[in-house]
C-alpha cells in the first residue's frame, strides 16, 4: 500500500510551503524517522521525516511552492 508524502500543516496560519531540498533520491529505501525533505514557510524551515518504511517515489520539485496537503511523492 502506498503512503502519500504531502506538504504538512506546521502552524495554524500556514497555507503553503516551499520544498527546499529532497534529502533522499527517487527509489531510495527509507525507514520511519529518516529525513525525507526540507520545507520552508514564511516563519521557519523544517525537516520532514518518513512516517513508514518503504521505497520513495518523488513527484514534487525542489524550489516549488505547494499548498498544504499537496502530494509531492509517495512511499511504497
Amino acid at each position: 500500500m502506498s503512503t502519500p508524502i504531502s506538504i504538512p500543516k506546521l502552524g495554524v496560519s500556514m497555507t503553503e510551503g516551499t520544498l527546499v531540498e529532497w534529502l533522499v533520491a527517487d527509489g531510495d529505501a527509507v525507514t520511519p524517522g529518516d529525513v525525507l525533505y526540507r520545507i520552508e514557510t514564511d516563519k521557519v524551515e523544517n525537516e520532514i521525516e518518513a512516517p513508514v518504511a518503504g521505497v520513495v517515489h518523488i513527484t514534487g520539485e525542489e524550489g516549488e511552492t505547494y499548498e498544504v496537503g499537496t502530494q509531492i511523492g509517495s512511499i511504497d
